[in-house]
C-alpha cells in the first residue's frame, strides 16, 4: 500500500488527486494539507495546516504537489529531507531551483516533476519534438484559464525545451524587429515563440504550430476537463518508488 500526503488538497487539483488516489487499491492518502483551508473536511479528511508535522504523523511514501509556484519549493525540500518521495505538478520553479532541491535531497529519494499529466499532451509533446526535426519553423500557442499563477505554462517550456534539443536548425524568428507593440512575437523560449492567452473558460489547451514551403502542420492538445491529468498522477505515485534523483516529464514513466 503506497502511503500519499497531498499538499494544496482543498483546491480544484488537490481535490481531483485526492478522489483518484482514494480509488486505488493499492493507495491510500493518509493526509490532506492546505494551510488556507485548514479544518475543512475535504473528501472525508481533515485538512491540516502544516506538511512537516503531518509528514511527522501519517509518515508518507510519496507527496503529492499542486499547490503555488510560491509555496512549492519549501513543500518538496521539507517532503524531501523527511524521505518522502516527491510527485510535483506545480510549475513555475525555474530549472535551477529544481536541481538544487534534487541535489540536496537524501539517497534514494525521488523529485519527479511533470509539466502536464495528461497521456494526451505527453504525446502531443512527443509528436512536436518529432516534427521539428523535419520542420523547424515553429510557434506555440498554449491557452489557459485565467487563474494560472504563471505564463508561459510549463507545457510550453517544455514543449520549446523539446523541440530546441530535436530541431537541426534554428530559423530566424522574423517580425520582432517591427512590433508596434511590444510583446507581440510573443517570449522566445529556447528561441521558440510561445503565445500566453488566458481567459476565463478554458481549462488547459496547447497547439504547435509549424510552417514549411507550401504547408502548415497543427499538433493541439485540448483538456476538456482536469480529470484528464488523474491517470497521470497515479502513474506517476505508483512509478516514483522505483526511481532516486531528479526525473522530468510523465514520458519517463511511459514506457517506450
Amino acid at each position: 500500500m503506497i502511503r500519499v500526503i497531498v499538499t494544496g488538497a482543498a483546491g480544484r487539483m488537490g481535490r481531483e488527486v485526492l478522489s483518484a488516489v482514494g480509488a486505488e487499491s493499492d493507495m491510500e492518502v493518509v493526509a490532506a494539507v492546505d494551510p488556507l483551508h485548514a479544518g475543512e473536511r475535504v473528501d472525508d479528511l481533515t485538512v491540516m495546516p502544516d506538511l512537516a508535522a503531518a509528514i511527522a504523523e501519517t509518515k508518507p511514501d510519496v507527496l503529492v504537489d499542486f499547490t503555488h509556484p510560491s509555496v512549492v519549493a519549501l513543500n518538496i525540500s521539507v517532503a524531501l529531507e523527511a524521505g518522502v518521495h516527491c510527485v510535483v505538478g506545480t510549475t513555475g520553479l525555474a530549472p535551477e531551483v529544481v536541481d538544487e532541491l534534487a541535489s540536496a535531497a537524501p539517497a534514494g529519494t525521488c523529485l519527479f516533476v511533470a509539466p502536464n499529466f495528461a497521456i494526451g499532451a505527453v504525446l502531443m509533446m512527443r509528436f512536436a519534438a518529432e516534427a521539428a526535426r523535419f520542420m523547424p519553423h515553429v510557434e506555440i500557442i498554449e491557452l489557459h484559464h485565467d487563474r494560472k499563477a504563471d505564463a508561459p505554462s510549463g507545457t510550453a517550456m517544455r514543449t520549446a525545451q523539446l523541440i530546441a534539443e530535436a530541431r537541426t536548425s534554428v530559423p530566424a524568428v522574423p517580425g520582432r524587429e517591427t512590433e508596434i507593440a511590444p510583446g507581440a512575437r510573443g517570449a522566445l523560449v529556447d528561441e521558440v515563440s510561445v503565445h500566453s492567452v488566458r481567459l476565463p473558460g478554458l481549462v488547459a489547451h496547447q497547439e504547435v504550430l509549424f510552417g514549411g514551403l507550401g504547408q502548415t502542420l497543427s499538433i493541439r492538445h485540448d483538456t476538456i476537463d482536469r480529470t484528464s491529468f488523474m491517470p497521470g498522477v497515479v502513474l506517476a505515485v505508483r512509478e516514483i518508488g522505483k526511481h532516486s534523483g531528479l526525473v522530468v516529464g510523465l514520458e519517463h514513466f511511459m514506457g517506450e
